[in-house]
């Protein structure tokens, strides 16, 4: 199984951040890799989104539930798709200065063992540019919190 974990100190709070990520249905925006997504279904704190990733000739699909404790964790659970296993997190950790610290963790395996193997080789670069277009997005919508350090 393949996993990546980052924390990432960033001048919002965390329920910006938190709202940023929540937004699934704005991916394609922003997100690298990510040609549509749509939330099918709502729950209180629960809903499910599908997604559609792409890289040259490859797309997939994969569908998830997503629970969304505001304002402090977001939890990803994999549902249906070409992988054998997807879980991610996100926690919003506010520090004294009124940043926030994100604590980011993902851990999949594919079903084709074939592409397992091919997205090894530079998925920790990959998932770097995605919490980086995560950043940058955050940069775009909010006006970053005045910080002596």
């Amino acid at each position: 199984m393949t996993t990546h974990a980052e924390q990432r100190n960033l001048p919002y709070t965390p329920l910006q951040l938190f709202t940023l990520v929540a937004e699934v249905d704005k991916y394609p925006a922003f997100l690298p890799w990510c040609l549509a997504s749509r939330i099918t279904e709502r729950d209180g704190d629960v809903f499910y989104a599908d997604l559609v990733i792409g890289y040259k000739m490859l797309r997939e699909k994969f569908s998830s539930r997503v629970t969304a404790l505001k304002p402090d964790h977001i939890h990803v659970e994999y549902l249906d798709g070409p992988m054998q296993h997807l879980s991610n997190h996100w926690r919003f950790l506010e520090e004294e200065d009124g940043s926030c610290t994100i604590d980011f963790y993902v851990e999949f395996e594919f079903k084709n063992k074939l592409l397992q193997s091919v997205i090894e080789t530079f998925f920790n670069e990959a998932v770097k540019k995605m919490v980086n277009a995560f950043e940058k997005r955050a940069n775009e919508l909010y006006v970053p919190l005045k910080i002596e350090r």
